[in-house]
C-alpha cells in the first residue's frame, strides 16, 4: 500500500497520521479489541500533530459513520439479494449482521475520514 503514501486514501485506509503518514493514530491497531476501539494517541510522535484538535472533535465523525454504514448496508443488500438470491427478510438479517460485525471498522474508518477533512499531508513533516 506504500504506492498510495502521500494521499488521503493512504491515511484513511491505514489509520496513520494524516500529516506525516508515519505513525498509527491508534494505541491499539486491532479495532476488534472493543474496549480500546476509541483509544488514540494525543500527538504524533513523528511530527507532533495533535489529533484531538478541540474537545469533542470526533463527534463530527458520527455523520461520516452514518454514510459509511449506509455504504456497507447497501453492499450487503446487493450481495445477499442479487448475487446470493436471498429474499428481503434474508437480506435484512444479512444487513444487520454486516453492520454488527463491521461496526469497529466503521468507527475507525469514520474517524480517519473525519480527521483527513481538516489535516493535510506534508512530505517534510517530522524531518529535521
Amino acid at each position: 500500500m506504500n504506492f498510495l503514501k502521500g494521499t488521503k486514501l493512504y491515511s484513511i485506509l491505514t489509520g496513520t497520521c494524516p500529516v506525516c503518514h508515519e505513525e498509527s493514530m491508534y494505541k491499539e491497531s486491532n479495532p476488534y479489541i472493543l474496549n480500546r476501539v476509541f483509544d488514540m494517541h494525543e500527538h504524533c510522535s513523528n511530527c507532533g500533530t495533535k489529533y484531538k484538535i478541540e474537545p469533542s472533535f470526533f463527534f463530527g465523525a458520527m455523520y461520516v459513520s452514518y454514510a459509511v454504514g449506509i455504504a456497507f448496508a447497501v453492499a450487503a443488500f446487493v450481495i445477499a439479494y442479487f448475487f446470493l438470491g436471498g429474499g428481503l427478510m434474508t437480506s435484512f438479517w444479512v444487513i444487520i449482521g454486516t453492520l454488527v460485525v463491521f461496526m469497529p471498522l466503521i468507527i475507525r474508518l469514520s474517524r480517519n475520514i473525519w480527521i483527513n477533512f481538516f489535516l493535510h499531508y506534508k512530505p517534510s513533516a517530522g524531518k529535521n
